[in-house]
């Protein structure tokens, strides 16, 4: 740590994908900046155990098929068999490499990095704890909370890290479960299911909402549904939980289910996909004028809290919980701390994708929510598996 009694224009709490953006705008507006991050290196959840860690794992599942497949496109293989270690090396190396990465933009761009956990201290000030004990101050005209959100939890249930697993313990699993049940089928969920059923787990997939991908088009779920029972996958929705009893040998779910009643499902792991929450606790807000509702920060359109100077971007936010909107959400508040009066975020345009298998992607307002709005909505379709890209890679499955 250098510059102990630095006075910063800006100081972000948190190195993710909103913070480290928000940090490297700042810095290119000429605001001496400052980064705090609790970790011992940079990128936050993203990079770490969220949205990379769980593409390289989409990607090793990925070319797993397609060698298991090779035969079909001309391509001779021998053994195709899946080498766990080498999957995760393969993910830690991408991580390593891009925290790396992000090191470097700091120092590329002149903005002071805080290994510690950050906190409002009063007015105009953010307090980094260390893990030693040590505490800094640091004088600071704008703050910029950006401290993310973790995976939430069943109430009574506790994460083992064997046989109850979050997003985060799923992702370093030393061996491929024989049976994996997933309670939440939003992104995290099917992405899973995604990874571990060409892993060569069975996997049963439980959703109280009456689909897959609740957020997306109708026609979208319908279409991933089906590709997943193709796929083996038990797609149980409209089903909810109604307990859990963690054994040595395994999960014993208890579930409701509006077609079928009351059922026992059973499984050597389970993995808790039921969303995220915002982290806003120890952050120092008590007395402060920011406001939190339903578990999040609000701010306006210039990502301004309720307290003067501070500002609040990314999972904090009551908005789409994407890397890229944290990103852009960063850049709207360093424009704004500098007067620039930056154009407000259209939310209604954020792309989205899943990267399951196959993929979900859109854009804009599904057909549900556009006729919900009044507007008059035309439906035009089309199946990838008559493109000639499509008729290449042998698709069976898909539409735009």
């Amino acid at each position: 740590m250098a510059d102990t009694q630095a006075n910063f224009d800006v100081t972000i709490i948190g190195s993710g994908p909103g913070g480290y953006v928000a940090a490297i705008r700042a810095a290119q507006l000429g605001l001496k900046t400052a980064l705090v991050e609790k970790s011992p290196a940079l990128g936050g959840t993203c990079l770490h155990v969220g949205c990379i860690p769980t593409k390289a794992l989409l990607y090793s599942a990925e070319v797993l098929d397609l060698a298991r497949d090779a035969g079909r496109f001309g391509v001779k293989t021998g053994e195709v068999r899946l080498d766990l270690a080498a999957v995760h090396k393969h993910k830690s190396d991408v991580v390593r490499r891009d925290a790396k990465g992000i090191e470097f933009l700091m120092k590329k761009n002149g903005i002071t990095v805080y290994q510690g956990h950050g906190r409002l201290k009063g007015s105009g000030a953010v307090e980094v704890a260390t893990r030693d004990g040590a505490r800094q101050l640091l004088p600071s005209k704008n703050v910029v909370l950006a401290t993310g959100s973790v995976p939430k939890m069943l109430p009574g249930l506790k994460v083992d890290g064997t046989r109850v697993v979050t997003s985060t313990e799923a992702l370093a699993l030393e061996f491929v479960p024989r049976t994996l049940m997933i309670l939440g089928a939003g992104a995290v969920g099917v992405e899973f299911a995604s990874i571990y059923a060409r892993f060569g787990s069975a996997v049963t997939l439980v959703e109280m909402l009456p689909r897959v991908l609740p957020i997306e088009d109708e026609e979208s779920s319908a279409e991933l549904h089906k590709a997943f029972k193709k796929r083996g996958i038990d797609v149980r929705v409209g089903t909810k939980v109604e307990s859990v009893k963690v054994a040595d040998k395994g999960v014993e779910v208890q579930v409701q289910s509006e077609k079928g009643g009351k059922e026992t499902l059973k499984a050597d792991v389970l993995l808790v996909a039921v969303g995220r929450r915002a982290v806003t606790d120890d952050l120092g807000l008590e007395g402060t004028r920011v406001k939190i509702e339903r578990g999040f920060v609000q701010a306006d359109a210039r990502m301004r809290t309720g307290e003067p100077s501070v500002y609040a971007i990314g999972d904090l936010l009551p908005t789409p919980a994407l890397a890229h909107v944290a990103s852009h959400e960063g850049i709207v508040a360093a424009e704004s701390i500098v007067g620039r009066n930056p154009a407000p975020i259209n939310y209604d345009q954020v792309p989205n994708c899943t990267y399951s298998e196959p993929e979900v992607a859109s854009i804009g307002l599904t057909e549900q929510t556009a006729r919900q709005r009044g507007h008059k909505v035309r439906v035009g379709r089309f199946p990838f598996p008559v493109l000639g890209k499509g008729r290449i890679m042998a698709t069976q499955e898909g539409f735009v």
